[in-house]
């Protein structure tokens, strides 16, 4: 069956679809002994589809991998870091870090906490972090002060950043310092802006003093029977990896950008 080689690239676990769209543009990628063009259809099972020289070979696609980590602070959500901090790549097994192809679905700042998903599944990552898919995300962010109901009706309205108004979002207090100088609350956002959060708290004038990830869709870090702790990962279970499969299945095989 043919597929556009940006997505057979990234289902092979070689790079996400836009990476997999500079190889091809750099003439790194070649099908039947042609450099291949972006746009280009192939078949894996009949074509020979070589990346540097190196063909793919359909018995050496990597099993997929779906995991929930709990990110600590201090830690970047990239596959590397030319700063040299730590990454999320560096709290698993090397064998994984190496070998699968694996790479964080989206980013979290280096010190917000929480749930963020990995994976190897490059169609299904080009798919979640497409501006059109809205999958909810629920945030516990501490904010300076004691935003009032007028305010937080604000926030859940939207405001306009850069230019743009954010999509409207559920924002309740959650619980308050007895002095007053803090507040808990809950935020389930469809969109992930930079730094959006922050932004939005400060142009209201409660700046964040920490944000943690509790869950993403129905994949929580926290359950009855369960709890992630921090930099420690699972793999998600079949019923969340076909949550995830079905949230992005509405759209269609376009190239990225």
């Amino acid at each position: 069956m043919q597929e556009r080689l940006q997505k057979i690239l990234s289902q092979w676990g070689i790079a996400s679809r836009r990476q997999a769209e500079q190889l091809i543009l750099a003439g790194r990628v070649s099908v039947n002994g042609i450099p291949a063009h972006l746009g280009q259809k192939a078949d894996p099972e009949g074509d020979r589809i070589e990346v540097d020289g190196r063909p793919l070979k359909p018995a050496n696609r990597p099993k997929l991998i779906y995991l929930l980590l709990h990110k600590p602070a201090g830690v970047v959500s990239t596959c590397s870091d030319p700063q040299g901090r730590p990454t999320v790549l560096d709290l698993l097994p090397a064998e994984t870090r190496l070998k699968s192809g694996i790479h964080p679905v989206g980013r979290l700042d280096a010190e917000t906490t929480g749930a963020l998903l990995l994976t190897n599944d490059g169609d299904l990552t080009f798919r979640l972090v497409h501006p059109s898919h809205k999958v909810s995300k629920t945030y516990h962010v501490w904010v300076q002060g004691q935003p009032p109901e007028k305010v937080l009706q604000i926030w859940r309205q939207g405001i306009v950043l850069a230019g743009k108004k954010t999509l409207p979002a559920q924002v309740k207090i959650i619980k308050t310092r007895p002095n007053g100088d803090k507040t808990l609350l809950e935020i389930v956002l469809k969109e992930g802006r930079n730094r959006q959060i922050r932004r939005v708290a400060e142009t209201l004038g409660y700046p964040v003093i920490h944000i943690h990830r509790t869950a993403i869709g129905p994949i929580q870090l926290e359950t009855p029977k369960e709890s992630l702790l921090p930099g420690h990962y699972r793999l998600l279970k079949d019923d969340e990896v076909d949550f995830l499969q079905g949230a992005g299945s509405d759209l269609t095989d376009k190239p990225a950008g």
